[in-house]
């Protein structure tokens, strides 16, 4: 069932809300592909529309587990480096699995932004001072391009030129 928009309430709620249909925007982009058109290699980059969905989830993880809830890579609920990795998709995972580990760990991201306030801040290598607000903003930045991306590949799947 998909999120209802909401256009009124606090920061918090509207933040969440829109990340929240992001993530299902994302999701959508990949829901009914058959596994062969979920790899499809339709650009230069490493993504394809099962790709860029298990690059969203090792995003939560990066940020929600990893740097908020301050986990080892080893504790984390899958992979969790920021690098090229986060793409990967093995020959076993299903869209069904992929389509799951997000859910997962968009899930285990509510739960740990639950947390910490929006002004909540800590120190991130590279970032400097990040506060939860920005984390929020980020991760809807990051799921609204990826969802777009998914949008091109799906449209280049379903209708393919002539």
């Amino acid at each position: 069932m998909p999120t209802e928009r909401i256009t009124d309430g606090s920061e918090r709620a509207l933040l969440e809300n829109t990340l929240d249909r992001n993530r299902e925007a994302l999701v959508e982009t990949l829901r009914g592909l058959s596994e062969e058109d979920a790899r499809r290699r339709l650009v230069a980059s490493l993504s394809t529309p099962i790709s860029v969905v298990k690059h969203a989830a090792a995003a939560e993880r990066i940020w929600f587990q990893r740097f908020w809830a301050g986990l080892e890579e080893s504790e984390c609920d899958g992979y969790s480096k920021r690098d090229v990795g986060t793409f990967t998709v093995t020959d076993e995972e299903t869209v069904e699995d992929v389509i799951a580990e997000y859910e997962r760990a968009s899930q285990r991201s509510r739960e740990i932004a639950a947390r910490f306030s929006l002004d909540d801040t800590k120190e991130f290598p590279g970032e400097g001072t990040v506060s939860m607000r920005w984390t929020l903003l980020a991760m809807i930045q990051e799921f609204a391009r990826h969802a777009g991306h998914g949008d091109i590949l799906r449209e280049q799947i379903d209708q393919p030129l002539s």
